[in-house]
């Protein structure tokens, strides 16, 4: 009676309860049904992936070739080294085994073999024929995946230009970094079912996904003219007892780059090395740094540098000694460093004079061996001076007094103005990276003496690469190219193939403008200041340079020589720089020779015709 009256009274509440608890089920049992039909895969898929332990399948990095198709970036194939703690039955052995093979320590090894983890790399980059040894133990729990190392044939050949790899393969410098998306490649997967203790089923098969290589990088670079240019810059080098030697080589029509040296070079193969015959010990020159590369004695290798930080210990400083002298010994000089061009620049002031009609090559200079600019008494290489002199016998006399006047009939802004026009305050866009930018003065702030000294090369800088373009775009008839290394792209089944383009700004100078400068620098290796660079049988243009570096009193010099050929129509240019050369270090004397010896032994590789006629 008493649960009767009970729920007569509580009846709706009773049935509000029952209703909302059987829509409840439905949508339960409606939520079971609906993951069950329509989700049944994904969930499969999310069970499938707890049962089964990835790997990763490394793709084959895209070889680097030069312009004739020689392999110049390849790939070596090295075995990554690793355990399963789930799947080691004789952890004794396999620690032995590991320590005799891979040279490590027990202790280390130990570690890593006892750790409890899905999967514990104990070493990289372990060459093939020792990945195949340890496998022949057949000791369950270790794991030898192949993988792929850079590996460069021809060992320190244009160094600074490839640039190199990391432990993880991937571009740390040089095109090796620039076209990192071209040449990088998709990994694979290794997908192996495992029970639920995480150890793998040995009668189960596996799913691999097969990885996609890295592309072809097909450069402008020749193998051969890179190689004699390195000679070259080695044998000055060594003759003049000399810091550095750069040399760029360049297709003025269009950019393309055959050869660029930085000697010294460093070796590809083994990158983080540091010998006194391969790096830069400049850095050493710094009070921080001298203590700390003070006693360095076996070279680091790649796997204690790269990538890694230097730690918080009591050798902190020496490791920050070390990267700072590898950071010196990476560094392209060619595109990374300016430096002021000293006569070499005269080319864009009788350019920039030119196209103005500021001069003419019959105008009439007196040279006393200096002008006064002001305050300022600035001479002319020439102490007692040239005498009267025509604006080409100036030129071909490199004499600063005869471009100091030049300049000043510009004035500062006309004369910034083709600084604009030339392209010499923008970079060149050249495909490396790390490129460095003009330090040019400010327009408002070019006086008389800042314009007298820029018309001859001096109160500013700008990088060789800067230098030679403009000197290309100039004697071209007045298009200013990029200069580039990258030329195509393709895949390594030659299935798909993309030619890479650059920019080209027309108008630059005049051609009339264009064929007056290649006269004058034909006239300056005839006759002129350049008369050794010249080549029997060729007709060569080119302007010498000598400046004197910052600080002044410190007496060090950069001699340089910039050529092309042939002069009446250029197909190659040539840019030396000769950094801090021992006693005589004038640049029509110790570098235009230089690029003498080169063009007369890549001219007739380049198939460029013998001129009769041409002493």
């Amino acid at each position: 009676m008493a649960m009767a009256l009970f729920l007569a009274r509580h009846k709706r509440k009773i049935l509000t309860a029952a209703l909302i608890l059987a829509l409840m089920l439905a949508g339960l049992c409606g939520q079971l049904g609906y993951l069950m039909i329509f989700r049944s895969e994904h969930y499969s898929e999310r069970a499938k992936e707890l049962h089964e332990r990835e790997r990763t399948i490394k793709a084959a990095r895209g070889e680097i070739r030069d312009r004739n198709g020689t392999v110049i970036a390849a790939n070596r194939t090295v075995c990554t080294v690793s355990v399963i703690h789930s799947q080691v039955s004789e952890p004794e052995k396999v620690i032995g085994a590991l320590c005799a093979e891979l040279g490590l320590p027990q202790e280390e090894v130990k570690k890593k073999v006892e750790k409890r983890s899905s999967r514990e790399i104990i070493k990289t980059n372990v060459a093939k024929e020792t990945g195949d040894r340890i496998r022949s133990y057949g000791l369950s729990g270790i794991k030898v995946d192949e993988d792929y190392k850079r590996y460069y044939p021809y060992g320190s050949m244009a160094s600074k230009v490839l640039g190199f790899t990391g432990a993880d393969n991937q571009g740390i410098i040089g095109l090796e970094v620039m076209y990192e998306s071209v040449l990088k490649g998709t990994d694979g997967t290794l997908l192996t079912p495992a029970d639920a203790r995480g150890i793998e089923l040995e009668d189960a098969g596996e799913e691999r996904i097969e990885p996609v290589p890295g592309n072809t990088l097909t450069v402008s670079l020749d193998v051969n003219i890179q190689k004699y240019a390195e000679q070259a810059a080695y044998q000055v080098m060594e003759q003049k007892g000399a810091k550095a030697v750069s040399i760029i080589i360049m297709d003025p029509r269009n950019g393309e780059i055959y050869a660029m040296v930085n000697a010294p070079e460093f070796d590809l193969n083994d990158p983080f090395s540091l010998t006194r015959d391969t790096a830069p010990w400049e850095a050493a020159e710094e009070p921080e740094n001298a203590e700390a590369l003070a006693g360095i004695g076996a070279p680091e290798t790649a796997e204690a540098l790269a990538g890694q930080e230097a730690q918080e210990n009591a050798d902190g400083s020496a490791e920050a000694g070390v990267q700072a002298a590898l950071n010196q010994m990476w560094r392209n000089r060619c595109i990374n460093d300016t430096y002021e061009p000293g006569s070499t620049f005269k080319i864009i002031t009788a350019a920039a004079g030119l196209e103005q009609g500021a001069v003419s090559l019959t105008d009439r200079f007196f040279c006393p061996g200096f002008r006064i600019v002001e305050d300022r008494r600035i001479r002319c290489h020439k102490t007692g001076g040239h005498g009267s002199e025509t604006f080409l016998e100036g030129a071909m006399n490199s004499c600063n007094p005869v471009f100091i006047d030049v300049g000043q009939r510009l004035g500062a802004e006309a004369f910034y103005h083709y600084f604009e026009q030339f392209g010499l305050l923008e970079k060149t866009g050249i495909d490396l990276p790390g490129e460095a930018a003009t330090i040019m003065h400010k327009k408002e702030n070019i006086g008389l003496v800042e314009l007298a000294t820029i018309s001859f090369g001096q109160s500013f800088q700008i990088t060789p690469i800067q230098l030679i373009t403009t000197a290309s775009s100039i004697i071209n008839g007045g298009n200013r190219i990029t200069p580039h290394l990258g030329l195509s792209i393709s895949k390594s089944d030659g299935s798909s193939y993309k030619k890479l383009e650059y920019p080209v700004r027309s108008g630059i100078v005049s051609k009339e403008t264009s064929a007056s400068m290649r006269y004058i620098l034909e006239q300056v290796v005839a006759e002129g200041s350049g008369k050794k660079a010249a080549v029997a049988g060729f007709r060569i243009g080119g302007k010498t340079a000598t400046s004197e570096k910052l600080p002044r009193s410190l007496k060090k010099y950069i001699s340089s020589f910039i050529g092309f050929a042939p002069a009446d129509d250029p197909q190659v240019i040539a840019l030396i720089t000769i950094d801090e050369p021992v006693g005589v270090y004038y640049g029509g004397t110790i570098a235009a020779p230089v690029i003498g010896d080169i063009f007369k032994n890549i001219l007739p590789y380049l198939e460029i015709q013998f001129q009769e006629g041409c002493d």
